[in-house]
């Protein structure tokens, strides 16, 4: 069976090494009323830190009560405001599953009303520095610069 252009049957075959790919992380915490808060610090490494949520439960010995879970980042404007992103009740919504939430630390995640414990589960990813991808990409294209150097001087000797 014939592969279409540009196809690949290996998956790795886009040059990257094992250093480059993301390092996922399984990360989680617990807000409850003697810890209230739980803060995802970035790291000192230079690299690009991600933190995905991907649930938010409510524990087994939590009483039936509105739970609101918050989180406070910075947001675009600069500014820290905590947002909700989550009302849990025992009897009503003991569990969320959200998809694509994601969050640059350093973020705060934040038990705005009720005792918990409330479980947060997630993704802490560390990705590639973007200085070192801007310098791949430079390299790239001064070899690029140079097939097109070669390619017309082979056209003016003709």
């Amino acid at each position: 069976m014939e592969q279409p252009r540009g196809a690949s049957s290996s998956p790795l075959s886009c040059g990257t090494t094992s250093e480059e790919r993301p390092v996922a992380v399984p990360w989680g915490c617990e807000l409850s009323t003697s810890a209230r808060s739980c803060v995802v610090e970035e790291g000192d490494d230079f690299l690009e830190h991600l933190v995905l949520l991907k649930t938010i439960s409510l524990g087994p010995d939590a009483q039936d009560e509105l739970h609101v879970v918050a989180v406070d980042s910075k947001n675009t404007c600069g500014e820290r405001k905590p947002v909700p992103i989550a009302s849990l009740r025992l009897s009503v919504l003991p569990m969320i599953s959200l998809k694509g939430l994601e969050f640059v630390p350093p973020v705060t995640f934040v038990l705005q009303c009720g005792a918990g414990p409330v479980y947060l589960h997630g993704q802490h990813l560390i990705l590639e520095d973007d200085g070192r991808s801007e310098a791949s990409e430079d390299v790239l294209s001064e070899e690029d610069a140079g097939d097109e150097e070669d390619a017309g001087t082979a056209r003016d000797a003709e």
